[in-house]
């Protein structure tokens, strides 16, 4: 297996997975990188759903990036991020149809051939299960951890617990365990609907002992907001609808200052 070479200037890699698909593990990629932003830190976006890369959808470009005298790729620069996404240089309606080897080239080429520059956070938009561009990422950058996206449904559950032990038998720490669409807030009467059920991802993060990062909410507007370009969190941490979402964010960087703090690389050898 290849050896993961870290990535010149870049503090933190974490990767947003999902053992399933349509649980929004690219809504809170986008707003977790948006919220870590506002926050004041240096982010880039990769979105590595290389089959259906919503990323320049929810944040309102269709810009290509450059190509510099270096031979390097400009990342796109949008909301005070540094994004790269295939869908910037495949845009429209015409799918990829790629094989393994594919997919593993555009990883690489996204993770080295770009120039991230400096940043604090590098979050990466997996696609949905336990495939070649998950294998490809942790065989190429060692990644400081891992988000598991989760509805609190049974189903979803189910295949958030494959991507937890997928994560383990890669040797990836997990961050932790993220409830998407947790509860419904009736906008009539105020009472909280639980419409997939409810609590099911904080119970699994027991089970599995990992870190529970918090319940992100169903809302509509988060919805609208990702589908105009205009992320939820931009509106600012005191806005009803982002409240949430700068939750998550705020678990996220505690956790990975945890796993940091914790790392080997951090621990002083006594000869």
């Amino acid at each position: 297996m290849p050896v993961p070479q870290p990535l010149p200037g870049v503090n933190a890699i974490v990767a947003v997975g999902s053992g399933k698909g349509g649980v929004g593990k690219t809504t809170l990629s986008v707003n977790l990188a948006l919220a870590l932003s506002k926050q004041g830190y240096k982010v880039g976006l990769l979105d590595g759903d290389v089959y259906g890369p919503n990323v320049p959808l929810m944040l309102g470009t269709s810009e290509q990036p450059k190509v510099s005298g270096e031979g390097q790729i400009e990342p796109i620069n949008v909301h005070g991020l540094k994004v790269i996404s295939v869908g910037f240089l495949n845009p429209g309606d015409k799918p990829l149809i790629w094989r393994g080897p594919m997919l593993h080239s555009i990883i690489r080429q996204f993770l080295g051939s770009v120039a991230w520059g400096e940043l604090d956070y590098l979050i990466i938009d997996l696609p949905p299960g336990t495939g070649d561009v998950a294998l490809s990422l942790i065989q190429t950058v060692p990644l400081t951890g891992s988000i598991v996206v989760s509805t609190p449904s049974d189903v979803a559950l189910q295949d958030a617990r494959k991507a937890i032990e997928m994560f383990r038998q890669m040797k990836v720490d997990i961050v932790g365990v993220v409830e998407n669409m947790s509860y419904f807030v009736c906008p009539h009467c105020n009472h909280e609907v639980d419409i997939f059920s409810r609590g099911g991802a904080e119970k699994t993060a027991k089970e599995f002992n990992v870190a529970f990062l918090g319940n992100v909410e169903l809302d509509p507007e988060i919805r609208k907001s990702g589908d105009t370009g205009s992320p939820a969190v931009l509106k600012g941490k005191d806005a009803p609808h982002a409240k949430s979402l700068f939750a998550f964010a705020k678990s996220v960087v505690e956790r990975v200052q945890e796993i940091k703090a914790s790392s080997p690389d951090n621990v002083i050898q006594i000869q």
